[in-house]
């Protein structure tokens, strides 16, 4: 029997979130090539891009899933670099350590972690990412203020996330596909409950604009954020302020 869907707000949310991606892990890179035609990649990449990281440099990757986005990071620091992948859910991280790593890559340490309560010492990684995964934290301004906290000064963190477009037609189209279409794949994909969450997980996330206000609250400088796929992806990106530069440069 199919479990329920998890629902925001309840007790056993996040036990929920993490049941249903071990329930998912095996068919996740499949799912998501289907439902984005592959574009999911390309995003993933522009992901790795805008944490403007360079060789020899160090990053987590935050609810990492099976791995694709920490693996371009790994590519980007160079064999020199350091790159956590770090999840929740034990069945993902055993597939993203099944992977390759790119040649002349960082090799990827792939960590269990709760994102409310990072092990991470403050101020261990140059860049922080975190894909398709900040809107299913239990408590999102608690995942920020962690993620900010592991990050070093003038360090980037980059939050792609699916959000609602305003605009017709692609709302009408985010409607049909999510509400109509995505169901009926969660059910060829064998688990209903978890492709139910999705368009509610999405719809219970703060838009982009709302978005970029928590980050600047948290501490953080919003950069800029950058909607993709007619404005149903977002890619945000912020550096954690440098301590004294707001009194060096009033």
């Amino acid at each position: 029997m199919n479990e329920a869907p998890p629902r925001r707000g309840d007790e056993q949310f996040a036990g929920q979130v993490n049941s249903m991606f071990d329930r998912i892990s095996g068919v996740y890179d499949r799912m998501n090539r289907v439902m984005t035609a592959g574009l999911d990649r390309t995003w993933r990449a522009r992901a790795a891009e805008r944490s403007r990281l360079g060789p020899g440099q160090s990053a987590l990757d935050l609810c990492c899933g099976t791995g694709d986005v920490a693996l371009a990071l790994a590519e980007r620091v160079g064999p020199e670099g350091r790159v956590i992948g770090a999840d929740y859910s034990r069945p993902m991280l055993d597939i993203a350590s099944s992977k390759p790593t790119p040649a002349g890559s960082a090799a990827v340490e792939f960590q269990w972690a709760d994102a409310l309560d990072l092990p991470y010492d403050d101020e261990s990684f140059d860049a922080v990412t975190i894909a398709f995964g900040a809107r299913n934290l239990a408590d999102l301004d608690r995942g920020i203020s962690e993620m900010r906290r592991v990050l070093a000064p003038g360090g980037s963190l980059v939050i792609l996330e699916i959000t609602q477009p305003r605009r017709q037609p692609l709302k009408g189209f985010f409607g049909l596909w999510f509400d109509r279409i995505v169901p009926v794949l969660g059910k060829l994909a064998g688990d209903p409950s978890a492709y139910e969450y999705l368009p509610e997980s999405v719809r219970s996330f703060p838009d982009a604009e709302s978005l970029a206000g928590r980050l600047d609250r948290a501490g953080l400088r919003h950069d800029r954020w950058t909607l993709m796929a007619g404005g149903i992806i977002a890619l945000h990106s912020a550096v954690k302020r440098i301590r004294g530069a707001q009194r060096r440069n009033p």
